[in-house]
């Protein structure tokens, strides 16, 4: 059985999510996969590919083969670099503001941890709770004042006789 690492696609219309996954070479590109080993998804910015290394390097190992997108996916993670023995890649993966910003406060809380006496707990900030019945109230208020405002348009406004509006002369 031939055996290919290769990307099963995942999301929607225009939001392509993918799962890294080991299949047989003759089955679908979204059919059955005999393990899933990691995801990319490219529309993240920067792209999110998570891969386990493990996994990936047992399977190229038997003889797995991966397909061109693939084989990019594990050049960038180094586990191309890993199964052929060459030195691993210089440029890092670019990690997203949040992970960024949730590894700084792992490694303060690590750091505080280490210093007695002191906390790193960084505070949320407090959420703003806008209430929405407001905001459904405002507006009923509002065509409730145009429809007074429409009447007393209506009323101020002189008749006009059946005369006036046919053109005839008295």
């Amino acid at each position: 059985m031939a055996v290919k690492i290769r990307l099963m696609r995942m999301g929607k219309i225009r939001n392509p999510q993918y799962r890294i996954v080991i299949a047989d070479s003759r089955t679908k590109r979204d059919g059955r996969a005999i393990e899933y080993v990691g995801i990319y998804q490219p529309k993240h910015d920067p792209s999110l590919i998570e891969v386990k290394s493990d996994r990936v390097q047992h399977w190229l190992s038997v003889g797995a083969q991966p397909s061109e997108a693939v084989q990019r996916i594990l050049e960038l993670t180094g586990d191309w670099q890993q199964f052929k023995g060459l030195p691993a890649p210089t440029k890092p993966l670019l990690i997203p503001a949040v992970k960024a910003r949730q590894i700084a406060a792992a490694e303060a809380a690590a750091a505080a941890a280490e210093e007695p006496g002191t906390t790193a707990v960084e505070e949320k900030p407090a959420k703003k709770a806008a209430p929405k019945k407001a905001k459904a109230d405002d507006k009923t208020k509002a065509d409730d004042k145009a429809k007074v405002d429409d009447k007393a348009k209506a009323e101020a406004a002189p008749v006009e006789s059946a005369a006036e509006t046919t053109g005839e002369q008295v």
